[in-house]
């Protein structure tokens, strides 16, 4: 009898890891209530009576972020910690702008695919596959065209001209998350052993230092 089930259960368990991402909404909405101290995959919901409009709103997306970093970029993020609405929606939303030659540095999304809109100027965009191929695509983009960098990969936008850039990225996440892999590999807290990053990087030690230095 088990041996019936057994296929069953395997194309169940199959469906349930291809769909899996963020919580799925079991009501019209669950407004994230940041003060429960309830811990769940996401945020416990408030109190139905005492939603309001408010908690599906977000002003300012039309503010210019302050480039004047090293990176040359900013991103002004709206997801679930601006939007307590967007708790279970599986969806969030970022501006990006980029200073001339501005660049938004290799970076993974863990928990979320992107889909990238070219508002202003051009972008030279790219990402990078998964061991062992590690294979680099790369596009130039124009006002007006759209790119997707798949969920977990290293990607990246370089503003290669001398005019300011803006980039309207979604993200199939309410909280999709960013790893910056230069800031992760040099600049964590406690470093990185040296010993592990010159084998690594195939480097010396000294220079290891000085790279974690900018961190």
């Amino acid at each position: 009898m088990a041996s019936r089930f057994l296929p069953l259960a395997i194309l169940a368990l199959s469906v349930a890891q291809v769909f899996a991402s963020d919580p799925s909404q079991l009501q019209d909405f669950c407004v994230a209530d940041k003060m429960s101290q309830v811990r769940v995959n996401g945020f416990a919901c408030k109190d139905s009576t005492a939603v309001v409009a408010e908690d599906f709103f977000f002003c300012g997306l039309q503010m210019a972020g302050n480039t004047s970093n090293k990176q040359g970029s900013a991103v002004t993020a709206v997801n679930v910690a601006q939007i307590a609405g967007l708790n279970t929606m599986g969806i969030s939303l970022a501006r990006i702008d980029y200073a001339p030659y501005g660049l938004n540095p290799p970076h993974i999304h863990p928990r979320g695919t992107e889909i990238l809109t070219v508002l202003e100027s051009s972008l030279y965009v790219g990402f990078v596959t998964s061991n062992p191929e590690n294979k680099l695509f790369t596009k130039v983009l124009n006002k007006g065209d759209v790119f997707v960098f798949p969920q977990g990969l290293i990607h990246f936008q370089f503003n290669y001209g001398t005019n300011k850039a803006i980039a309207l990225a979604a993200l199939s996440s309410q909280n999709p998350g960013v790893i910056t892999v230069g800031n992760a590999v040099f600049g964590s807290e406690p470093s990185i052993s040296d010993d592990v990053l010159a084998k690594a990087f195939q480097v010396d030690k000294n220079t290891i230092n000085r790279i974690q230095a900018q961190f």
